[in-house]
């Protein structure tokens, strides 16, 4: 319309001319909001890209340590359900009273109702045995029940006690 010559008022022809102007800074304006706005998705996606593979790393890893969790784990209750299976053989050829002593003795220490005499010393609280402690457990027969004087455990004479 412009440069077909049909404006024939110069104040509008300005006008007209001045809006044109105008119109081609803000086009100029936009396509750079437009710029900045592409450079910023694409560094998010760059960095949406990394962190995408990041989580797919942490997972594999998170995948592979459940996976020896449970292999473990299960390796675990298999040695506990056949320790139990063991201490079961084992325990019921107690007299009935020592199992209950042994009992009570373990719920008051904390999971350890008997402790080993090896090199004169009580396995539970560390205690040395002096000689003549020694000589007293000794002399007595081998079924009777020797108990620490310090920790009140039942102690177990083995190869080993220094006796």
């Amino acid at each position: 319309m412009i440069d077909a010559g049909q404006v024939k008022d110069p104040k509008a022809l300005q006008r007209m001319l001045g809006e044109l102007e105008s119109l081609r800074r803000r086009i100029s304006d936009l396509e750079d909001v437009e710029l900045e706005v592409m450079e910023r998705l694409e560094d998010t996606q760059v960095s949406l890209d990394r962190h995408v593979a990041e989580l797919g790393d942490v997972e594999s890893e998170r995948s592979t340590v459940q996976a020896a969790y449970e292999k473990t784990a299960a390796d675990l209750q298999a040695q506990l359900a056949a320790l139990q299976d063991e201490r079961r053989t084992t325990a019921s050829g107690m007299p009935e009273d020592l199992m209950a002593l042994y009992e009570k003795l373990r719920a008051q220490k904390g999971g350890v109702g008997a402790a080993a005499l090896r090199r004169r010393e009580c396995g539970g609280c560390r205690l040395t045995l002096n000689a003549s402690d020694l000589g007293i457990i000794a002399k007595l027969p081998s079924d009777e029940v020797v108990r620490c004087e310090e920790c009140n455990r039942i102690l177990v004479r083995t190869g080993e006690s220094g006796l």
